[in-house]
């Protein structure tokens, strides 16, 4: 049985401080998505939210898709793991 989640890495640059000195820092991330293009909206979405970068400020290198447990981020893999969730 195959799971509909996947886990993604994607791995690129943002261009922080767009002032006098702009500099682009490389970013890794693992995002959980069921198709890439989906991974990569969440990941524009997050960059933006937590960082204040733009999408045209975004460069993504690569992206592939990795086995829960290879991820290097503990949400990723726990989410994975889980197996059910009450809610009150």
């Amino acid at each position: 049985m195959s799971r509909e989640v996947k886990v993604y890495r994607i791995t690129g640059f943002m261009l922080i401080g767009q002032d006098k000195y702009p500099q682009w820092v490389k970013f890794v991330k693992e995002i959980r998505a069921l198709k890439p293009e989906h991974a990569i909206e969440r990941l524009y979405s997050e960059l933006g939210s937590k960082h204040k970068v733009k999408r045209a400020n975004i460069k993504i290198v690569d992206i592939v898709e990795i086995k829960p447990e290879e991820a290097e981020d503990r949400l990723a893999r726990d989410l994975e793991r889980l197996t059910s969730m009450v809610l009150e």
